[in-house]
């Protein structure tokens, strides 16, 4: 009992704040729920970015779903990327059921079902607000990242951007693009070289085969007008409720390069656009990454170096960044490092190298003496999970196993009615959605090669000669004109000689 008490005391201590706070559950010891030992998530700390892992069916994805719902009634706005499906739920009000019910008996709560304000986006064709981004807001260097090039293409690619520069040829989507790489190194090769240097026709055709593999993953639907601005994913309505953007990407698990070119876009334009504004009471976005072991598996070097980058930088932006994934091994030790809040549901240990990831994973939480961590890792029920996190003062929290509430929203997928209900009423649907197609650079470009065919001179044929007479013809032949010549300075050199006038001859000079 003395240990019960003890226990207790510790969490109440390690988990109590200042300023504002939000509930995710109560901590557990010897598998009993002790409602006075509330777990709180200080607001002033979320911009620390975090980790919330387990096994497929461990309730990790509604963990998040119930922080994101807690962050909205405290009018921060949240990013979550739906990458299975079923987070679309949560633009309406859940229902109590039996499990539902004995939770939050043990948790000493009331279960209130709650709607939030939600906007649905698409990179797809999907119903949703359309993200877009032109290729000339990616810039030279991250359109050189995200299609892998070497030093010696990235600085083509620079050239090109900056060709179009100063010629005033907007890039706008993939086609500008391509047809500006084909311009340069084809009728447009000897224009650049004489400004910009010389561009290897190799350089261009290596280019130009990248960007064809970025667009039969679908990046036309990505590249174009009108350009997303990330402020509009820091909005709070009318309400004073921050409003949760609910990003739908069932349709590209099996395309990585256009979901890494997405998430290059948005993390360097957030981190461009928004001012420094180090510790604050709360943050301005929260971005949660569902299935995010899909992305470090599939992301090549640029993506994960551009989230290491920003994972340590963007904190003092007001944003923070959170993984879901299944195991915390799927997550690079270099970005695992940076990550303040930790919850981990249960993971299995079917196979010895599964019992190897269990105690690597121990090992990366706070030493307790109220768990054996290695073995509670595998025994957690479903909506249990381990939490620890960075106080005020950057101290990890107590481990505590927690009991968590439920989401109050819907915990399931939108019918068809209900999407296309939330998409008709969005403000960002009407200012996004409208197709723009104005004259860029594929156009401009287009029309310079047509003027420049039309105007191009017509070679005049000569009038054709009249037929050579047979003399002619005889005096005209190479072999006789060549003969009647020998024989000429033959001659010439013959009547010289005669006259005294052949000029000197050179004599050999005798050694004897």
């Amino acid at each position: 009992m003395e240990k019960k008490e003890t226990f207790t005391e510790a969490i109440k201590n390690g988990y109590t704040f200042k300023g504002e706070t939000i509930k995710i559950g109560a901590a557990m010891f010897d598998g009993e729920v002790i409602p006075e030992a509330e777990i709180f998530l200080p607001l002033s700390t979320l911009n620390r970015h975090g980790l919330i892992a387990g096994a497929t069916g461990g309730g990790k994805t509604k963990s998040f779903q119930m922080i994101a719902e807690g962050l909205s009634d405290a009018s921060v706005p949240c990013l979550l990327l739906d990458i299975k499906g079923d987070l679309s739920g949560i633009a309406e009000a859940g229902a109590a059921n039996d499990k539902i019910s004995s939770r939050y008996q043990k948790l000493k709560m009331d279960y209130k079902p709650s709607t939030f304000p939600v906007d649905l986006l698409t990179l797809s064709n999907q119903k949703g607000v359309r993200l877009r981004a032109t290729v000339s807001e990616f810039g030279p260097i991250l359109m050189s990242k995200i299609l892998g090039l070497n030093d010696t293409q990235g600085g083509v690619v620079a050239m090109i951007f900056k060709y179009c520069d100063d010629h005033k040829l907007p890039l706008l989507d993939l086609k500008d693009f391509i047809k500006v790489l084909q311009f340069a190194g084809d009728e447009g090769k000897e224009e650049l070289q004489k400004s910009y240097g010389n561009i290897s026709t190799t350089s261009t055709g290596t280019i130009l085969r990248k960007v064809i593999e970025l667009q039969q993953q679908g990046a036309d639907l990505f590249f174009g007008e009108k350009s997303f601005e990330v402020e509009d994913l820091m909005r709070v309505n009318d309400e004073g409720r921050g409003i949760i953007s609910v990003l739908r990407v069932m349709d590209i698990q099996d395309k990585p390069k256009l979901f890494s070119t997405f998430m290059l876009q948005m993390l360097a334009e957030l981190y461009a656009v928004c001012p420094e504004v180090g510790d604050i009471d709360k943050p301005k976005l929260i971005i949660f990454i569902d299935e995010a072991h899909l992305i470090f598996e599939e992301a090549g070097k640029a993506l994960l170096d551009e989230i290491n980058t920003v994972i340590k930088l963007i904190r003092s932006k007001g944003i923070g960044i959170y993984f879901c994934t299944q195991n915390p091994m799927d997550v690079p030790a270099s970005v695992l490092g940076q990550l303040g809040l930790k919850i981990q549901h249960s993971l299995r240990a079917f196979t010895a190298a599964d019992r190897q990831v269990i105690k690597q994973t121990a090992q990366n939480y706070p030493e307790t003496t109220f768990y054996k961590t290695e073995d509670l890792i595998t025994q957690l029920g479903i909506g249990e999970a381990l939490v620890t996190l960075l106080n005020e003062k950057g101290i990890p929290t107590p481990l505590a196993h927690t009991m968590m509430c439920t989401p109050r929203s819907r915990m399931g997928v939108l019918t068809e009615s209900e999407i296309e209900n939330i998409v008709e009423h969005s403000k960002l649907a009407a200012k996004y959605n409208q197709v723009i197609d104005e004259p860029s650079a594929y156009e401009m470009l287009t029309a310079k090669l047509e003027n420049a065919a039309a105007i191009t001179p017509v070679k005049t044929t000569k009038a054709a000669k009249p037929e050579e007479s047979t003399l002619e013809k005889v005096v005209n032949n190479t072999v006789v004109k060549s003969i009647m010549r020998t024989a000429g300075n033959t001659i010439v050199r013959s009547l010289l000689g005669s006259l005294g006038l052949g000029g000197r001859t050179r004599r050999t000079k005798s050694f004897f």
